[in-house]
């Protein structure tokens, strides 16, 4: 496998176990009626239609977006919406980047490839941040009601935010720390991705720690990991959503041992989707760093756990050993009576 370092944003990952990781764009929609009164439902076929056409006709470089590539949920009850709430929230998926790379093709030195990928990671992020900008704020008007598009970059698409993120956290963690005891992150967490694609063939459905170690150690040496079923994934309370199957994804959090693999882990994993060979299924998966100290507090939970069993056995112990020796010498005095009777 390639450098990490010299992975173009707009490449595709093979990684372990028939997996790619495939380049996308990513855009949150919310959808707010122009006029709070409004209780009609949304057209969801002509709010896709319109958003289609837009990204086609209004842009600098056409976009082409399969209509499946725009998911709307609907709020459930639009007679319990509040006047400030939206009609509708939704994600915007661009997977057709085959321009970017025609272009890196065309501006490639060979002799200065990492320089290069910086150069086109630049221009990868200043497109979108144009396309968001461009969508954010549009007025739609479908059957005669008019709504206004807000359109935003999911924080778990946009490394650099998240960087920022935790170097502001860690600048001020290590005011206390010399030079030579500095903290960083050093684990992320995945969301999202389906559990069989994580699981032994014809074993089990659910995901294995063997199998998701073996994909994983592809960008770094593991410290710790650990995978679980993650029944709550996709659920929205207040929107219309399809049922979630229960056991289909899992969330895997992996600790790295050194800084430089989670960085480079982290930054390679955002903007794209995972994709299984002999599969056409898109895994658009949430990735961000830990923020909780996951296995610093699961360590904590089993020390507090081992620690309460400990107290809870020694409360036994004292509150049991007492009843005991009273009787052993009742029944040593006792004796020598019965014994001292019968001489």
């Amino acid at each position: 496998m390639r450098p990490l370092e010299t992975l173009p944003p707009t490449e595709t990952l093979e990684i372990e176990n028939g997996l790619s990781l495939v380049p996308r764009v990513k855009l949150n929609l919310t959808i707010h009626p122009s006029l709070p009164s409004v209780s009609k439902p949304i057209d969801e076929w002509q709010l896709k239609r319109a958003l289609i056409d837009f990204l086609k006709t209004s842009l600098s470089v056409s976009i082409t977006v399969a209509e499946e590539d725009l998911q709307i949920r609907r709020l459930k009850d639009l007679k319990k919406r509040k006047r400030d709430e939206p009609v509708a929230r939704g994600a915007l998926f661009i997977r057709d980047l085959g321009f970017f790379n025609s272009r890196k093709k065309s501006e490639e030195s060979t002799d200065k490839e990492e320089e290069d990928v910086k150069e086109l990671e630049k221009k990868f992020v200043d497109w979108r941040r144009n396309v968001a900008e461009k969508m954010d704020g549009i007025e739609l008007n479908l059957e005669g009601v008019k709504y206004n598009l807000s359109v935003e970059i999911p924080v778990s698409d946009d490394f650099e935010r998240m960087k920022k993120d935790w170097e502001e956290l860690y600048a001020f963690r290590n005011r206390d720390y010399s030079s030579g005891g500095r903290q960083g992150p050093d684990t992320i967490v995945l969301r999202g991705v389906p559990s069989r694609w994580f699981a032994e063939p014809r074993v089990s459905s659910k995901p294995s720690m063997l199998v998701t170690h073996t994909i994983f150690s592809t960008f770094g040496k593991i410290r710790s990991l650990n995978v679980a079923e993650d029944d709550d994934f996709g659920k929205e309370t207040d929107e219309d959503d399809l049922d979630i199957v229960s056991g289909l994804h899992c969330k895997i959090v992996v600790q790295f041992e050194k800084y430089w693999d989670f960085y480079n882990a982290l930054k390679v994993l955002c903007s794209r989707s995972l994709q299984k060979q002999g599969s056409r299924l898109s895994a658009d998966y949430e990735v961000t760093w830990d923020k909780d100290g996951f296995f610093r507090n699961s360590r904590s939970q089993n020390q507090e756990k081992s620690r309460k069993m400990q107290e809870t056995a020694a409360v036994r112990y004292r509150t049991e050993t007492p009843r005991d020796e009273p009787r052993i010498s009742r029944f040593t005095s006792n004796d020598s009576r019965r014994k001292r009777f019968k001489e």
